[in-house]
């Protein structure tokens, strides 16, 4: 018998991954080029050319021994220092190798730092809509999660919602800017209000609450639109990164946690991080990745391909009558269904489109829409929406 715990999270499985298999077995039956998948924010773009030749630097120039052994739990020091220096010129702050945790992707470097942080009965507290994998790593650390309503139809925070929901339990705020899934960017002024709340509260309260600031889409950013660096805006600012979007490396798991030692308890934070990734099994992130991902720092995915996808996929579906936000970055698109989002979803799977409902992200009545596919898939799609809408509204 397995555990209650893992029991509920197989019954409450990722809505992403269950559709993005049921797309693999509609490929077998009715053709991969019939199937419309905009399940799963996996990147249809390789990686930079840069990425495969610095594997191969690395592996003819790199110690063997070294690069294939252990390390310190939060990585290579100096790919550390490298990332370090990268953070420091480009957003003027002041960062040191002990303040970079390397770390198995995003989703490890969220794991870690709430292993690092939490206690049972703390609360994690998440903006509608929200990554609904947050759940789930609360669940691990037997926490509970807090969700501030959507504020629709701008999807910038419900600051009067959010500071009356803070509480002494509160240790966690969680904030994804460019968001998924809506695309949409928090501003400046934002980012100001936020920090705002949270320090009188931290006040009020006589807590540490932490802000942690997950990352993946930082660089997939539309037009001259600045993203506020949290950790000059608020002093207990964790940011968590991934290099799984902005060099689609999606499969390689890399990314790093930036630890500011303006952070409560910096020692004691930064040591606990290091001792998470070893008993959560990571005991580091790969080695090879490390060494490649600090040598391109400066690369970059094509980003117009995916801008070309913004472009058509929201003017199609607008067209057609379909109501969508207008993301400023990472590569969803955020669509109002025009009946119950799990109806939708499913009437969708007819015409061999594959969706996530809103409800996954904590917000009904909303579609999201993965964009990160070929232009092809987009203009197979549309035909099929016209007819799901068609057949809604008939």
């Amino acid at each position: 018998m397995i555990s209650k715990k893992m029991e509920n999270f197989i019954a409450n499985g990722s809505a992403i991954r269950a559709m993005f298999e049921e797309g693999k077995k509609m490929a077998a039956i009715y053709g991969a080029e019939n199937v419309c998948d905009f399940s799963l924010g996996n990147p249809n773009l390789p990686p930079p050319e840069t990425i495969k030749k610095t594997i191969i630097e690395v592996l003819k120039e790199e110690d063997p021994v070294e690069l294939h052994g252990y390390m310190n739990n939060s990585g290579y020091e100096d790919v550390r220092e490298k990332i370090a220096k990268s953070l420091n010129d480009r957003f003027d702050t002041n960062f040191s190798q002990k303040n970079i945790v390397m770390t198995v992707g995003a989703a490890a470097g969220l794991n870690v730092i709430f292993k690092t942080l939490l206690n049972p009965g703390d609360e994690i507290m998440v903006f509608a809509p929200f990554f609904g994998e947050y759940k789930n790593y609360a669940i691990s650390c037997d926490a509970d999660i807090a969700i501030v309503p959507a504020s629709i139809p701008t999807f910038q925070p419900d600051f009067e919602s959010f500071e009356e929901m803070l509480n002494p339990k509160t240790r966690i705020v969680i904030i994804n800017t460019p968001n998924n899934p809506t695309g949409v960017i928090y501003t400046e002024e934002t980012i100001n209000k936020l920090a705002e709340i949270l320090n009188k509260k931290q006040k009020e309260f006589n807590t540490d609450i932490y802000l942690i600031s997950d990352e993946p889409y930082r660089e997939l950013v539309y037009g001259d639109i600045d993203v506020p660096y949290i950790t000059k805006h608020y002093n207990n600012t964790i940011v968590v990164y991934s290099f799984s979007k902005s060099l689609s490396l999606a499969g390689e798991r890399i990314g790093y946690l930036a630890i500011p030692e303006t952070v409560a308890d910096f020692e004691k934070v930064s040591a606990g991080a290091n001792m998470a990734t070893r008993i959560l099994g990571f005991v580091n992130a790969p080695s090879l990745m490390q060494k490649t991902v600090a040598k391109c720092l400066d690369s970059k995915v094509d980003i117009d391909f995916y801008d070309k996808n913004r472009q058509a996929l929201y003017h199609g579906l607008t067209k057609i009558g379909y109501e969508c936000t207008y993301p400023d970055g990472a590569f969803y698109l955020w669509v109002k269904t025009p009946i119950d989002d799990k109806e939708f979803v499913e009437r969708a799977r007819k015409y061999q489109i594959l969706l996530v409902p809103g409800t996954f992200f904590g917000c009904p009545g909303y579609t999201r829409i993965a964009y990160c596919i070929s232009p092809k898939t987009i203009e197979t799609a549309f035909p099929k929406f016209e007819a799901l809408m068609n057949e809604i509204k008939g």
